[in-house]
């Protein structure tokens, strides 16, 4: 393994220039020419490639964002497509690839290898947390705290005004952002995909905060609840609670950007550098993962087909605590 490449693929994570820092600076103590790639497999297909030294990842391990720019590529959904790409990377000899996303840039990964046999290993950047294989992906805790953030302040609001708040987070299928943060903004309800609540027992269960004499309620909604998301369930609510300020915040793509966390910045140097170890190793078509502290690789196949349940204490103690 004498040169690799690098890319950013699909939506953008806090902490994803942490791991291009981790995998060039490590590329360098290993002997191992880097290349980046700009705008993910877009930028495969177009050569968009280029060197990278030392002095291209300084001063980045603090921003959010990538770097590397990313894109979605309808063109590398296609073998022609994929085919440009492969003979781009090997006109300049380049012996294997490291990618950094989510689901969809490790299936095209997957594929990619499946294809034309070229090493890859994966480094699981989404702030959803939604990858089988590791306890948490870059960009997850800074995603939380960006939301618990803004429920914080949502709080003083509904407070203020004895109003009752519906506040969507990202997470797509998943619940992981909705149920971390709605733990740590002290919410009433948490609605998330993996488990069935029903508006009733939405209603329900805010009558009975109404009841112990609570003036002010948050909801956190997770964007893929089966109900629909914070308007739908807000106005299903209107339906039957008609004497409440019912109010709703969807937070958005706030929750991708800034600064990475500590412990973002912390896993992401630590995944980025045990997958450029994991490819010089002879390990490919695998995402690197940290589970209980340890680094794990776990087929690309597996990453993104293998489900991730929720911790079910997370969810029984949203439910206690919300007496």
């Amino acid at each position: 393994m004498k040169k690799i490449a690098v890319l950013t693929s699909g939506g953008d994570a806090p902490g994803m220039n942490a791991c291009i820092r981790a995998v060039v600076r490590g590329a360098i103590y290993h002997d191992v020419e880097v290349y980046g790639v700009r705008y993910g497999y877009e930028g495969l297909i177009k050569g968009d490639i280029y060197p990278m030294n030392s002095y291209s990842v300084s001063n980045i391990i603090q921003r959010g964002g990538t770097i590397l720019k990313s894109a979605r590529s309808k063109d590398f959904r296609t073998k022609e497509g994929r085919q440009k790409a492969y003979g781009n990377l090997k006109a300049l000899a380049i012996d294997g690839l490291i990618t950094i996303g989510g689901d969809g840039t490790f299936t095209g990964a997957h594929l990619f290898h499946e294809e034309f046999g070229m090493p890859v290993v994966g480094a699981p950047g989404t702030i959803d947390n939604d990858l089988y294989g590791t306890d948490n992906t870059i960009g997850f805790d800074t995603a939380v705290n960006t939301a618990l953030e803004a429920i914080d302040k949502i709080r003083d609001t509904a407070d203020s005004h004895d109003r009752l708040f519906f506040i969507e987070v990202m997470g797509r299928d998943s619940g992981y952002i909705a149920i971390e943060s709605g733990i740590g903004g002290g919410a009433e309800l948490v609605m998330v995909p993996e488990t069935q609540t029903t508006v009733e027992q939405v209603i329900q269960t805010l009558k009975r905060g109404w009841q112990r004499s609570k003036n002010y309620s948050i909801v956190v909604i997770a964007e893929g609840e089966v109900e629909g998301k914070a308007l739908e369930v807000a106005a299903k609510v209107r339906e039957h609670i008609v004497d409440n300020d019912i109010r709703v915040s969807t937070l958005g793509h706030i929750q991708r950007g800034g600064r990475p966390s500590a412990l973002d910045r912390t896993l992401a140097s630590r995944l980025g550098l045990g997958a450029l170890e994991g490819l010089i190793n002879g390990e490919s078509d695998v995402m690197a993962g940290i589970i209980n502290d340890h680094l794990v690789y776990t087929p690309l196949n597996e990453a993104i087909t293998k489900e991730k349940p929720l911790n079910p204490d997370l969810i029984r103690m949203v439910k206690i605590l919300n007496v």
